[in-house]
This record gives structure tokens, C-alpha cells and sequence, in this order.
């Protein structure tokens, strides 16, 4: 069932061949596009629970290959390897501000995150700035022609025959270790896509520092069911002889990293809140990013020390060189603790799919809510135990804040119909379940169970939200939005106009 799975993909990636002919971003996007993995085959390899995930490693390295590379070509990178279930991209993007103080120094540094709100461009950064579109079309048909022109031995890759490329994000990383070789970075900051040992960036050998961020129960089909089985999946990015640093985390993870440190010979570190961080403002403003923002701090710390770059007079675990207090306050991640002000509207966004991350952003509303604003939930979640979500956000309101209306809504970006661009569109998710708006009467239904006293509504597009909002005739109004990165994504692109 899995081979066939695997065989109707390989049909569905190689359905398009493209000229030599001047290429356009469109004609990218639209390449890139056709590497996603439909519904119905996810579905299929989902039920494969991980029987393929020890081929994952191997593959990729066959696949950077035929692109040009080895794994020894990425220690030019200076890489550091971010992993966990919820703050990796936060701890990225304080470690990236905190290390561009120390330009031109460190003379370019790149970020390869996931995923992307607006632009697919934007998991590919080089100091501070997404990759052009130009530059993203040339580096992307590069590795697109160089897969063309080569072949892997089907007898040792029978999934890696002619035709057939890498899946959507394992050409992602792929194209990112292109383009920062390409572009001379020097300093490189990796967030792990999914777990740690099978993801397709673990071919990453001698990171100058390892970061694992808070753990909890997520892509269980893939990653396992229980903290320990993820724990020791996302430590599978330990590697001997680079110190590890980790979060404070639940007694099963913690032992689970304690075994994978051992087991690679890594001494493990556990990041305790550091006191300059408490008393800093910021930029990434909420009070439970204090951890993330400490994690970031030894990251880069350490990164420093490996360059030997870090002074000797900052040694000791009080204080912190101004660079550093300097990047943390500047530091900003879209779509994660963001308040966007929009006449008379606050709009407070967190995207979080987990319950973890579900319980911190409502936690992090909790502390905007202002007493007399009329107060609104934007939520959908199409992928994951969405009710399950709505319901812990409930849980965690308590009895302090209340929302007067909820809105369910799917991720199209436009009341036409359709998404804002190409890049915005999901072949991962049933057409017929978000035409239908399966998911959110569903929501609607388990929030009247939650609380019958809130206005509820389901609505087809994003677009249909934000009318809703900026027609009601408040003085204040303040609605966060949370759930799908993706939704996240589309309301930035609307209120953008």
C-alpha cells in the first residue's frame, strides 16, 4: 500500500516538464507547487505510521548528491540545529537578531525556517531578508535542472527513479543549502520541519550548537505517541562533539534527551530563564517567550565562542554584552505574539496547533485583554484534532475573559474564492471537506457545547472574517487569532490589502 502511495506521488511530482526556456517565479512556485504531497496520498502514507522514516536520512543524502553537495560541503555553514515542538521558530529569530549584531563580523547569516506566512520566500532569509524573487527563481531551477540531469541507483533507491523529485520541503532544504553556499553565509540557522532524526535538514554533521526547544504531543503518526518516543526523535539531532541545549522539559522528554546525549557522547545542557532576559522588553513580546529567548541567548553564545567571537570578560551566567540585550529586544517573528492595530481593532495573532502552544497563546491573550473590549476568536486548524484545541483554549479563558463572538473560517484567503497566491495554496487538505466547511460547523457546534452564551459563526474565507470584523460598529474591539499558521498567513495578506 505504501509503495503505491509512493508510486502514484512519484506520478504526481513528475507531471510537468519544464523548458530551458526563461523561467518566471510563477513557473517556481507553480514547480514547487506540484512537489506537495495530495490528500489522498498523505492519507495513505499517514496510515503508514514510520515504516519509511529510516530510508529518510539516505534519501537525502543521494538527493543532495545529485544536487552537488555532501554533507561535509554544509560544515561551511556554521549551522545551528533548532528542534521542539513549540518555540523553535521564536528561538530562531532571537538567535538570528542577536547574532546581526555582530555585523560584519559574521557577514551573512542565513535562516531557514518553516513555515511561511505570506511568501514561500521567506523560509529562506540572508540577513534578515527574505530571498528576491529573482534570485529564488535562479537558485530554484538550478536544483530543479541538476535533479533532471542526474540518477540515482534504483537498486539501492528504488523510491528515487527517473523523473521522480523530492517532496516539497525536502527540495526546500535542499534549494537552502544551495543558495547559502551559493551566497557565501557564513552563519546558518536551521529549524528542524518535523522531529529531529529522519527530518530532511539532519544531514547536518558538526552544528556549532544544538537547541531543542519546548517538547510536547505532536505528528504522532510520524514522530511517535508519547513524549519519550518524540523526545528521542527530536534528539536525533545531537551530534558528538557540539553542546546541546534544551528548555526545561516534562520528566519523560528530559530523560528521553538525557539517553540520546549519552548515547552521541553530547553534553546536554538544561537553559534555566537567564536574568538579564527578565528584566528585557522584548521584541517578541509575551512573558513565556523569556525561555525561548534564554535558549536563543546560549545558542548564540555558544555559536560566538565556537567562532571565537564570544568575549572572555562575559563568561560567567549574569551578565550579557549589550549586543546581546540589544538583539533580543529587536527581535521579531511575524504571525507569533504580534498586535496589529487596525482602526478600532486590535488584532492579536499567535498561530498554534498544538495544545501546548494553544495554552501559551491563549495564556499570552489572557494578559492583553482589556476589560470593556468587545472580544472576538478567529480560529481554524483543518489538519489536527481541531475540537480537541478549541476545547483547551476554552479551558484556559477560565473565568477572566470571555469572547463575545467566535468566528470559524477555512484558510482561503479571498471572499472570490481562492488563496492570495500560488504560494498560499495547500494540496495537503480534502477540497471537499473546506468547500464544505466540514471542520468549521464542527467548531461551531463544540464551542455552543463550551459556552452557548458567545455569538458563533462559520465563515468560507478569510476575507469574509476581517468584512465581519470591520463592519461591527465598537469602540474597541480586540480579536485574537490563532490555530493555523496558515490562517495566520492569509489574515496578514488581507489586512495588507
Amino acid at each position: 500500500m505504501v509503495q503505491q502511495a509512493f508510486a502514484k506521488m512519484r506520478r504526481i511530482i513528475s507531471f510537468r516538464r519544464f523548458s530551458t526556456n526563461p523561467r518566471s517565479y510563477g513557473d517556481a512556485i507553480d514547480a514547487l507547487n506540484s512537489l506537495q504531497t495530495n490528500f489522498a496520498t498523505l492519507e495513505v502514507i499517514r496510515k503508514s505510521e514510520r515504516k519509511a522514516n529510516t530510508k529518510a536520512i539516505p534519501e537525502m543524502v543521494e538527493w543532495a548528491r545529485r544536487v552537488g553537495y555532501t554533507p561535509a560541503d554544509l560544515d561551511r555553514l556554521n549551522i545551528i540545529h533548532v528542534t521542539g515542538t513549540k518555540g523553535k521558530g521564536s528561538t530562531c529569530a532571537f538567535t538570528y537578531s542577536i547574532l546581526s549584531q555582530y555585523q560584519p563580523m559574521l557577514s551573512k547569516i542565513g535562516v531557514y525556517t518553516s513555515p511561511h506566512l505570506k511568501s514561500v520566500r521567506e523560509r529562506i532569509s540572508i540577513n534578515g531578508s527574505p530571498l528576491s524573487e529573482d534570485k529564488f527563481t535562479r537558485y530554484f531551477f538550478e536544483v530543479w535542472d541538476r535533479l533532471s540531469e542526474s540518477v540515482s541507483e534504483e537498486s539501492t533507491f528504488p523510491s528515487m527513479g527517473q523523473g521522480v523529485r523530492p517532496v516539497y520541503f525536502r527540495f526546500l532544504t535542499l534549494l537552502s543549502f544551495h543558495v547559502f553556499l551559493s551566497e557565501n553565509v557564513d552563519t546558518a540557522i536551521y529549524e528542524v520541519g518535523i522531529g529531529g532524526e529522519y527530518d530532511s535538514t539532519n544531514i547536518i554533521r558538526r552544528p556549532t550548537a544544538v537547541g531543542i526547544a519546548s517538547i510536547g504531543i505532536d505528528h504522532t503518526r510520524v514522530l511517535g505517541t508519547t513524549l519519550k518516543e518524540i523526545a528521542w526523535n527530536k534528539g536525533g539531532i545531537m551530534k558528538t562533539g557540539t553542546k546541546a541545549f534544551s528548555v526545561e522539559q516534562k520528566a519523560d522528554a528530559w530523560h528521553a534527551l538525557q539517553g540520546r546525549a549519552s548515547e552521541k557522547n553530547v553534553e546536554l545542557i538544561m537553559v534555566p530563564v537567564h536574568p538579564v532576559v527578565a528584566k528585557t522588553r522584548l521584541g517578541i513580546d509575551a512573558e513565556f517567550q523569556n525561555i525561548n529567548a534564554s535558549l536563543a541567548v546560549s545558542l548564540a553564545r555558544e555559536h560566538l565562542r565556537v567562532l571565537g567571537h564570544y568575549p572572555q570578560e562575559y563568561r560567567n551566567d549574569k551578565e550579557l554584552p549589550s549586543e546581546f540585550t540589544k538583539g533580543l529586544e529587536n527581535a521579531s517573528w511575524q504571525g507569533r505574539c504580534q498586535t496589529i492595530k487596525d482602526g478600532s481593532t486590535e488584532w492579536l495573532l499567535d498561530g498554534a496547533h498544538t495544545d501546548e502552544s494553544i495554552t501559551v497563546a491563549t495564556r499570552w491573550f489572557t494578559t492583553k485583554a482589556r476589560n470593556n473590549a468587545k472580544k472576538i476568536l478567529l480560529f481554524n486548524q483543518q489538519t489536527r484534532d481541531a475540537k480537541s484545541l478549541v476545547s483547551r483554549l476554552h479551558s484556559i479563558l477560565g473565568v477572566d475573559v470571555h469572547f463575545d463572538e467566535v468566528i470559524f473560517c477555512t484558510n482561503i484567503t479571498w471572499s472570490a474564492g481562492g488563496y492570495q497566491a500560488a504560494e498560499l495554496t495547500s494540496m495537503n487538505n480534502s477540497k471537499q471537506a473546506v468547500h464544505d466547511l466540514v471542520v468549521q460547523k464542527e467548531l461551531a457546534e463544540q464551542w455552543e457545547k463550551l459556552d452557548p452564551t458567545s455569538k458563533r459563526h462559520v465563515l468560507p474565507t478569510i476575507e469574509h472574517a476581517v468584512q465581519y470584523v470591520r463592519e461591527l460598529e465598537e469602540e474597541d474591539v480586540q480579536v485574537l487569532v490563532t490555530g493555523s499558521l496558515h490562517l495566520v498567513g492569509g489574515l496578514l495578506v488581507v489586512l495588507d490589502k
